[in-house]
């Protein structure tokens, strides 16, 4: 296989970054209603090293990935919003590859103002921030929010836009590097280091709870989470950067104030008929506003994809991370 004949990251097994594999691939032509598209960037996101290690079961085997941007190849029957040529960027399973064909309903023409890298990096990442901020709890001026990992993939832009909304943004993070670059983003305080979290953050809110914790970081931090919020407050548990979170006892909720919990993941705020371009409209709106950046912090080839997973879960990483096929 040369270097630029198509080609996938296949796992046969889960396991760890070493699971992941080149494979030789034929790009599939479109059927009704696809498009296949050439792809020149792929975001890399947790929810890749769930799905390698097996937390999130995927049928084996499977090609890993689930956002991209590239250009538009060939379209199936029935396609006319997205035609040979036009950039584009989706949600989808199996983006780690050089070629995709899938749904063209799923796709979304870039701006001009829009890259394909920074298409790749905040599809994914700023339509998960767009459903926390707006379609859970929406945020509102005056609001407190806590947001965990503020300077990572989705933080780096989750950050920005809660504070330009008017929330007041409390960031916890694992450095003080990170506490500063949180600061830049938006935060207003931050909180360094994962011991202590809800004494800290009332510390910072005059000894009163926030009224939401936007948590991506999952075992470790669920209880400081909890800890943190006001009664009534939202407790919004998105990731497991750390291990899925333990069970909770809805009298934990109770004996918060009455708290409210929940655990959504983007897909399902996607599907309804317009949702996507609506909230695909606002990210690239607020984008273009300034509002935050498509903060790309690394760059892997997609056939070293097994070492940005290790960069990924060692926590060496910030902002979004491109692979390149």
């Amino acid at each position: 296989m040369t270097q630029t004949a198509p080609y996938a990251i296949r796992i046969q097994k889960t396991g760890g970054p070493e699971v992941l594999e080149v494979q030789a691939m034929e790009p599939r032509a479109p059927g009704a209603g696809e498009a296949l598209v050439r792809q020149t960037a792929v975001g890399l996101n947790f929810i890749d090293t769930y799905h390698r290690s097996g937390l999130y079961p995927l049928k084996l085997p499977v090609t890993l990935g689930s956002e991209a941007a590239g250009v538009v190849e060939a379209v199936g029957e029935g396609v006319s919003d997205v035609k040979p040529g036009d950039r584009v960027a989706y949600l989808a399973g199996g983006t780690y590859a050089t070629h995709y064909t899938g749904p063209a309903a799923s796709m979304v023409k870039l701006p001009e103002f829009v890259s394909d890298e920074e298409g790749a990096a905040i599809m994914l990442k700023g339509l998960t921030a767009w459903m926390l901020l707006f379609e859970i709890r929406p945020v509102q001026p005056g609001d407190t929010a806590l947001i965990w990992a503020p300077v990572g993939g989705v933080g780096s832009i989750l950050t920005p836009w809660a504070a330009h909304l008017g929330a007041r943004v409390i960031g916890v993070t694992s450095s003080q590097e990170k506490a500063e670059k949180a600061k830049a983003l938006g935060a207003a305080e931050v909180a360094v280091g994962y011991d202590g979290v809800a004494a800290k953050v009332r510390e910072l809110n005059g000894g009163k709870g926030v009224d939401i914790a936007f948590d991506s970081v999952g075992r470790i931090s669920a209880e400081g989470s909890l800890g943190s919020l006001k009664p009534r407050g939202w407790f919004i548990t998105y990731g497991n950067a750390s291990g899925p979170v333990d069970p909770i006892p809805p009298s934990r909720l109770a004996q918060g104030g009455s708290l409210v919990m929940t655990r959504p993941g983007v897909f399902n705020f996607i599907q309804a008929p317009g949702a996507l371009a609506r909230g695909a409209g606002l990210v690239f709106d607020a984008l273009k506003a300034g509002v935050f950046k498509a903060d790309i912090g690394q760059r892997f080839t997609l056939k070293d994809a097994a070492e940005a997973h290790k960069a990924l879960e060692s926590g060496k990483t910030t902002g979004a991370t491109i692979l390149q096929p």
